[in-house]
C-alpha cells in the first residue's frame, strides 16, 4: 500500500508540471489536447501492439469509454484555459476544489451515503490551498475555469474507478484518449467558427513546442495517466483525488 501512496504521489508531482507546459507551449487550449490525446492514443495503441494486450470490448462498453474520453477531453481544455486566464497557482488553486467534488459525486454516482468526513477533508484542502493562493485570487474567470475543470476531472476518476474493474488500464486509456481526440474533431468546426476570433484552427507547432508535447503526451498522459487509473483498483477516487489535491502545491514550487 505504502508503494502505491508513493508512486501516486510522483503522479501528481508530474501533472503539478502539466500546467507550467501549458504555459510553455504556444499552442491554443484547444488544438493542444488535440494533439496531446493523439500523440498519446498512438503512444498508448503502440504500447498495446508491443504487450499484445487485447484491443477488443464490446460496443457498448466501448461507447462508455470513449465518452468518459470526451470529458477528459472537456477537462483538460478548461484546464490549460484556465492556466491561460490566471497564473499557474491560480489555475491550481483552483483544481483544489476536486476532493470536495468527488466527496459529493462518488455517493451521487454509486450510490451510497455521503460521508462527512470526505466532505471535510474536502473542505479543508480547498481552504489550504485558498490560504496559499488567495493573494492572486484575483483573476475570477480563470479560477471559476479552474473549478469547472475540477468537476469534470472528478466525474471522470469516480467512472473510471468502476471502469478499471473490468478493463486493463492500459486499454482503457487507450480507448478514453481516442475519445478525447475524437470528441475535439467533432467540436474542430463549431470552434474553429466561433471561438477563434476568425482565426481558425492554429495547430501548427512553434519553437520547443514538439518537445513539450512529447512530454506533455508521453510521461504526463501515456505514463501517469494510465498509472493513475491502475491505482484506482486499490485506492477509491477519493483518496486519489484528495492526494491530487497536493498537485496545487507541487505546480506552484516547480512554477
Amino acid at each position: 500500500m505504502l508503494k502505491d501512496y508513493l508512486k501516486l504521489h510522483f503522479i501528481v508531482l508530474l501533472w503539478g508540471f502539466t500546467a507550467i507546459l501549458g504555459k510553455l507551449l504556444t499552442v491554443p487550449p484547444v488544438e493542444l489536447v488535440f494533439w496531446r490525446t493523439l500523440l498519446a492514443s498512438g503512444g498508448l495503441a503502440g504500447l498495446l501492439l508491443a504487450r499484445r494486450t487485447g484491443w477488443r470490448v464490446a460496443p457498448a462498453e466501448a461507447l462508455k469509454l470513449l465518452g468518459v474520453g470526451a470529458l477528459v477531453a472537456a477537462h483538460w481544455i478548461t484546464f490549460f484555459l484556465a492556466a491561460r486566464l490566471s497564473s499557474v497557482s491560480v489555475c491550481l488553486a483552483g483544481l483544489a476544489t476536486l476532493a470536495l467534488w468527488t466527496s459529493l459525486l462518488e455517493p451521487l454516482l454509486l450510490w451510497r451515503r455521503v460521508r462527512a468526513y470526505e466532505v471535510g477533508l474536502g473542505l479543508g484542502a480547498m481552504l489550504g490551498l485558498y490560504l496559499i493562493s488567495q493573494a492572486e485570487l484575483t483573476q475570477l474567470t480563470g479560477l471559476l475555469v479552474a473549478v469547472a475543470s475540477a468537476g469534470l476531472s472528478a466525474l471522470f476518476s469516480v467512472l473510471n474507478s468502476q471502469l478499471v474493474k473490468r478493463h486493463a488500464p492500459v486499454r482503457l486509456t487507450f480507448y478514453e484518449m481516442l475519445g478525447a481526440c475524437l470528441s475535439i474533431v467533432l467540436f474542430f468546426p463549431v470552434y474553429s467558427r466561433y471561438f477563434t476570433q476568425g482565426q481558425g484552427l492554429r495547430l501548427g507547432w512553434h519553437g520547443l513546442d514538439w518537445l513539450w508535447l512529447l512530454l506533455l503526451a508521453g510521461v504526463c498522459t501515456v505514463y501517469a495517466f494510465s498509472s493513475s487509473v491502475e491505482l484506482m483498483k486499490r485506492l477509491s477516487a477519493f483518496v486519489v483525488n484528495l492526494t491530487i489535491n497536493l498537485e496545487p502545491v507541487y505546480g506552484i514550487v516547480l512554477a
